[in-house]
């Protein structure tokens, strides 16, 4: 009776983990410890995988540790890594549990770019290996059944996690296995063969019997339960179901056998034999229809045993009335079981090989944060650069300082002398032009990358439009139009922004132009550019005076703020803090991560008193321009002004505007040439994305194609057609040797009236000679017929010797054989022969006498007029 139903394992096609997985660890996390760490990880990722799904398992508990201790990574690295087709493309393949090659209906294979299906087809496999397990158990002792019901829980509640979350972890139908339907169905078996356990338990334990019948009745309403759902369904092998039928009835007759026992304390023996009768007519059900799959002859004995003593004692003692069995009292239930809830981590020996990595959510918030934060850090320091540039016009249209160094009128002035030596330390107008000149090819460089990476997008996408139109419903996996819109989204963007990049260097590239003639003078020798500035009247009267002095304090002042900010720039720069405690926190507390709230809350309080102290110089550079520009109206309303000194004082001021935008010239081309190098790299990122997608849908593209091969394959070469009529009706065999006995199809009314005109019969042949047939058969008489026969003939007496196998059976003639397969030169249907009625021998009732020519038999099937032969006449 101990028949338990087990689940076959899922086989999977294996799967490389390490190269995508490590590309994405070289990719995200920086050269150092923690990188190498993640990559030992990612080889022992792929070592476990081998273990749990690439090698044959035993029915042991260690191998259910392997399954579980994978699937518990599975779990943990989900959230770490973008696991998607359009980024982490891993492409695993699972062939269907019951398919034996489409007996079962559904796929025998399905493949999806999915680690969620990949965690549902191991906790299946964990499901089923827990239920093999189980029924590998021996219940003849107290520690089999206690391990028998826990893995029977176990395979329940995996089977019933994953019927409510197969349909959100996969992107397309699944397998008829792992369907919320089969799942389920299998959840209940097993909640009802650990029920029943707990029942085999409670019996070898001798508990009370009503104990007994309330175990045993509730794992009947379990075993009923699961008959119903797959009653009328396919997705399971064609053993489950009378397995369940057969369990339904045992487990109600073991709990009628213990009811009865109970009904016989209290005194209640009709109630007695009408359980025992009932649960006879179970056990009796169970022998004759599904004997094959469950025996029950043990408890069909006890049940007869038990049901003869209460008869005899009731006959002869106690006559009580035996009641209806809808008339008694119902039994009550009581389940023990309930299934495992899936809770990771299900192992016991887990640890996460990837623990010190934060999961994606925090990786992708610790991104939007560092952008906020390279936002935040980039306005002030922009702002405070713009002010400084501001300062320096300024100062460079009132030809400060050189104005008040420039008393004498024939000298250089000290601030451009230093100007012209900075220039030439930098490198002058070649470094300008090198870094000008190197801005188109890695400008070129980043473009044919991007082109490239687009153009594999295209070419994909392409090919699988094309083969979507060949296959059209058939090709049934994500159209890549839709797959690459992140992709080509983020290419968009990688565009717009190099075309922005082109504006920006045009407008260094102008800039440049327009100072450039300032800027070659000041990379000369001191003496040709004292030689290029014009000279004009010395007013050294102004040295010592009261306005001089007040300008230089105020430009002094200026200089000092300058520093100030240099100084508050790299304050600035210096900020650190660790974001991804916060972020790791408000996930464990909350379950997401509202990013913008904590961002914006932490930025402000980093770099809310360096915004103030931002504010507070342009307030102070703002004041001071303002004195600057009195002082220098008083000054300027002090010098003696010709046209020589206007022309050098115009001449100085060009030359400090020269070497400031030579200064911003030099950092933007710089600057240019930094992103120009850093976008190469995101660039090639991107480009491997790109190809890594195209090479798993290449692969996946594959995949389908094969299988729809295989497919098609198996599909009828033609449409049905009709038969012809001549292979419709039965017919006469030729003389000669008789053909093989063919079988006949029915014939059509509408082939009968296309049936060809017959062929020219040939003349008719004299009578056979009488024989005299042996047993009791009396030689039937001839009666000649004038042309030839409309129906099949009429019965003769079979002939004692063998003749060679008898003729096919005719519908309408059940059990009658016709002529024997020997040469017969008078064979039916190949002459006009004589017809020879049948005569009746004493004590057999005779056939029914000839009609007249050209009469057809009655209720005998109708034959077309003139049948043509099977095989041409002589």
């Amino acid at each position: 009776m101990a028949t338990f139903i087990s689940v076959p394992l899922k086989k999977s096609s294996e799967v490389d983990l390490v190269k995508p997985l490590s590309k994405f660890v070289t990719a995200t996390y920086p050269t150092g410890e923690d990188q190498g760490e993640y990559l030992r990880a990612v080889e022992e990722l792929n070592k476990l995988r081998k273990n749990a799904l690439g090698r044959p398992l035993d029915k042991h508990e260690s191998s259910l540790e392997i399954l579980l201790r994978y699937y518990d990574q599975l779990c943990a690295v989900e959230p770490k890594f973008p696991f998607s087709e359009n980024q982490l493309c891993l492409t695993f393949t699972w062939k269907d549990a019951f398919d034996k090659g489409s007996l079962f209906g559904g796929s025998v294979k399905l493949a999806l770019a999915s680690l969620g299906y990949e965690k549902t087809c191991v906790l299946f496999n964990a499901a089923a290996l827990a239920s093999q397990i189980a029924a590998d158990q021996n219940l003849d002792n107290d520690e089999g059944l206690k391990a028998a019901a826990k893995y029977y829980q176990l395979a329940s509640g995996a089977f019933g996690h994953i019927k409510d979350t197969v349909l959100s972890a996969l992107s397309r139908e699944p397998t008829m296995d792992i369907s919320p339907e089969t799942v389920g169905t299998l959840s209940i078996i097993m909640l009802a063969q650990a029920q029943e356990v707990f029942f085999l338990k409670a019996t070898s334990d001798k508990m009370k019997d009503a104990v007994i019948a309330k175990l045993a009745n509730q794992a009947a309403d379990f075993y009923g339960d699961a008959f119903k759902q797959c009653q009328y369904k396919d997705n399971l092998p064609k053993e489950v179901l009378p397995v369940l039928a057969a369990k339904h009835c045992i487990m109600q007759a073991n709990a009628e056998l213990h009811q009865s026992a109970l009904a016989k304390q209290k005194k209640r023996f009709g109630e007695e034999i009408a359980r025992l009768q009932h649960a006879a007519e179970l056990v009796k059900t169970v022998a004759s229809r599904y004997d094959e799959y469950v025996s029950v002859k043990d408890l069909t004995d006890k049940i007869n045993r038990a049901l003869t003593a209460a008869k005899k004692d009731n006959d002869f003692i106690y006559h009580d009335r035996v009641p209806e069995v809808k008339d008694l009292e119902h039994i009550g239930k009581a389940a023990l079981v309930k299934a495992t809830t899936i809770t990771p981590p299900l192992s016991q020996k887990f640890t996460d090989l990837f623990e010190k990595m934060v999961p994606m959510a925090v990786q992708q918030s610790m991104s939007i944060y560092n952008q906020r934060k390279a936002d935040t850090v980039n306005r002030l320091l922009g702002t405070m650069r713009e002010a400084t540039n501001l300062c320096n016009g300024v100062l460079a249209s009132l030809n400060l300082p050189a104005a008040l160094e420039d008393l004498s009128g024939d000298s250089i002035p000290q601030s451009i002398a230093e100007k012209s030596r900075s220039i030439v330390q930098q490198g002058g107008l070649q470094s300008i032009e090198q870094l000008i000149k190197d801005l188109p090819e890695l400008l070129t460089r980043n473009r044919e990358i991007l082109d490239e990476s687009l153009k594999m997008l295209d070419d994909e996408e392409t090919t699988d439009n094309e083969l979507r139109t060949k296959f059209n419903q058939r090709w049934n996996r994500t159209p890549s139009a839709d797959l690459y819109k992140p992709l080509r989204a983020e290419g968009a963007n990688f565009r717009n922004i190099l075309d922005k990049a082109v504006q920006a260097d045009q407008v260094v590239k102008d800039r440049y132009n327009t100072h450039c003639d300032m800027i070659a003078l000041l990379c000369k020798p001191e003496n040709e550019l004292n030689a290029a500035i014009p000279s004009a009247n010395p007013i050294k009267t102004l040295q010592g005076s009261e306005v001089v002095n007040v300008l230089r304090s105020q430009l002094a002042q200026l200089d000092a703020m300058k520093k100030e900010r240099e100084t508050l720039e790299g304050e600035i720069k210096a900020v650190t803090f660790d974001m991804s405690v916060v972020f790791l926190t408000a996930l464990a507390q909350d379950g997401a991560i509202n990013e913008e709230q904590l961002s914006v809350s932490q930025i402000d309080q980093l770099y809310g008193a360096y915004n103030q102290r931002v504010q507070a110089s342009l307030s102070t550079q703002e004041a001071l321009l303002g004195q600057v520009q009195t002082s220098h109206q008083e000054f300027s309303s002090l010098k003696q002004s010709n046209t020589e000194a206007n022309q050098r004082e115009e001449v100085l001021k060009k030359l400090a505007s020269a070497h400031d935008s030579y200064v911003e010239i030099s950092s933007n081309l710089r600057e240019g040439t930094k992103f120009y190098n850093d976008l190469t790299e995101i660039l090639l990122k991107f480009q491997n994305k790109c190809s890594d997608i195209v090479f798993a849908r290449k692969t996946e593209r594959d995949e389908l194609l094969k299988e729809l091969q295989q497919s098609i394959a198996r599909e009828p070469s033609a449409p049905s057609f009709n038969v012809p009529a001549y292979q419709s009706n039965p017919a006469a065999p030729a003389p000669g040797p008789t053909p093989a006995p063919r079988t006949v199809f029915p014939q059509p009314p509408q082939q009968a009236q296309q049936q060809p005109p017959a062929r020219p019969q040939p003349p008719e042949r004299p009578p056979p000679p009488s024989f005299t047939p042996q047993a009791a058969s009396t030689p039937p008489t001839n009666t000649p017929l004038t042309g030839p026969p409309t129906s099949n003939p009429p019965p003769v007496a079979p002939p004692s010797q063998a003749q060679g196998p008898p003729y096919p059976t005719y519908q309408g003639y059940p059990g009658y054989f016709q002529m024997p397969m020997g040469y017969n030169p008078y064979a039916y249907g190949q002459y006009n022969m004589p017809y020879m009625p049948y005569q009746a021998v004493p004590g057999q009732g005779g056939y029914p006498g000839a009609p007249a020519a050209g009469q057809p038999y009655p209720s005998y099937p109708q034959q077309p007029p003139q049948q043509q032969p099977y095989y041409p006449q002589q």
